[in-house]
């Protein structure tokens, strides 16, 4: 919406990639949905399973987005949304939820996870993670987010204020060894404490780029070398991630978190307050 979309991006399309829905009609052979159904959207509406080749079609940056009052679209790019979520609930799954499942793949009970922040990505990873049985440290920079973090399930919050060299403390909480898996959702600010606090043959899943723009730091090749890690980009993920991401809410009863919830016609609020970067879980509109 502000031009600095780091892939491109057509001009004048509506925005929001995320959405759930009620099915008010339904075409001529359509076997998938009913009329009434609830339903979320597949971040990627072409992208139904497997690895990817090309660079998929997405909303709001090649199609239109979520910001309407009616919206027809195929019902391959849907998913029936869990029975026990709201519509607010049910829209944060299709971007934060997706990504986080994906940054999590292979994630064991007993390993440990480091979370940045209060993102929707970073809170969604914390719920996956202790669903998984594994532990969970997270970063903050806010003292009033260190108890809401715990509550989710975070066992170690670390005060990033206190130092930009953090990766220390997480060694320190793991014996020295480092975590398993880094949700890296920073961008190059975070990279290099990432790579000094994730384990021998661990994985950083590289998901955002909050301070792309910024003075590009140092980065030490060699100890992201030595690592050995693995360093995934993660793009959100498919339709069957989607399902799988489902199929556990449901067995969980898992509750996404939402910072507030905007009406439509506030929509340029609900903006604002997502830019302020002060936010704990998602920001909702509501029709």
């Amino acid at each position: 919406m502000r031009g600095r979309y780091p892939i491109p991006a057509k001009p004048r399309l509506s925005p929001l990639s995320d959405a759930a829905e009620e099915i008010v009609e339904i075409g001529e052979g359509v076997r998938r949905f009913a009329v009434g159904d609830r339903v979320v959207n597949s971040f990627y509406p072409h992208w139904f399973g497997g690895p990817l080749r090309d660079r998929p079609v997405q909303f709001s940056t090649t199609l239109d987005g979520w910001l309407a009052a009616y919206k027809v679209i195929s019902a391959e790019s849907l998913v029936r949304m869990p029975d026990h979520m709201t519509f607010e609930e049910g829209a944060t799954l299709p971007c934060s939820g997706v990504t986080a499942w994906s940054a999590l793949s292979g994630i064991n009970a007993g390993d440990t996870v480091l979370t940045q922040g209060s993102g929707g990505v970073s809170l969604f990873a914390i719920q996956v993670a202790r669903l998984c049985g594994a532990r969970v440290t997270a970063t903050t920079t806010s003292a009033y987010k260190t108890n809401k973090l715990k509550e989710l399930g975070a066992e170690h919050v670390i005060d990033v204020r206190q130092s930009s060299e953090w990766a220390g403390a997480v060694k320190d909480l793991t014996g020295g060894k480092g975590v398993e898996r880094v949700v890296e959702v920073g961008g190059h600010e975070t990279l290099q404490q990432s790579i000094q606090a994730v384990r021998y043959h661990g994985q950083v899943s590289m998901i955002g780029a909050l301070t792309i723009g910024r003075d590009q730091p140092h980065i030490d090749w060699t100890q992201l070398f030595f690592s050995q890690a693995r360093y995934e980009c993660i793009g959100v993920g498919s339709r069957a991630d989607l399902e799988d991401l489902i199929r556990v809410a449901v067995n969980h009863q898992l509750r996404p978190v939402i910072d507030s919830i905007y009406a439509f016609d506030d929509s340029d609020k609900a903006v604002a307050r997502l830019s302020g970067h002060d936010v704990f879980g998602k920001v909702i509109m509501t029709h």
